[in-house]
């Protein structure tokens, strides 16, 4: 039978192999995700071992995070406010989403996140390509803005 503090010496072990395993992983897969090498199946199974999107934390460009079960990246570096989450705040934070994997339209906020030609989005169940630039509208709201892919 173990003592009290020969348990707790454990937990605090067990506790530091557990930080430092998480840690690894994150620096092991860092560069794939900015690279965009992994498939959306491969970056959901990372979420949980990047660190959750945090309130009053100071974001360095480039770094990961999570949030509402899906990875971010910081994209301009900014101390968090409860009301700038990833998801809402474009002009800070990007989707990890993969190269190749379309993601659906979200409205632009500015100039930094417009879409540009070329750029693809799903919407309505369809894939379109955006004909101009500085594109803020919705294909269904500008139809002459966007092309749909077949």
């Amino acid at each position: 039978m173990f003592t009290f503090d020969e348990r707790l010496a454990k937990a605090v072990e067990f506790n530091k192999q557990f930080v430092a395993s998480r840690k690894a992983a994150q620096i092991a897969t860092r560069d794939l995700i900015k690279s965009e090498a992994l498939d959306p199946e491969e970056i959901t199974q990372l979420v949980e071992v990047y660190p959750a999107f945090e309130a009053g934390k100071a974001y360095a460009v480039g770094e990961i995070l999570r949030y509402d079960e899906r990875l971010y990246k910081v994209v301009q570096s900014h101390t968090s406010q409860l009301d700038w989450t990833p998801d809402k705040t474009p002009a800070l934070f990007s989707p990890a989403i993969p190269v190749g994997t379309i993601a659906e339209w979200t409205q632009p906020t500015g100039a930094h996140d417009a879409y540009k030609i070329g750029d693809r989005v799903t919407s309505n169940g369809k894939t379109y390509e955006s004909l101009i630039d500085a594109n803020t509208w919705s294909p269904a709201t500008y139809p002459a803005g966007w092309k749909e892919i077949i």
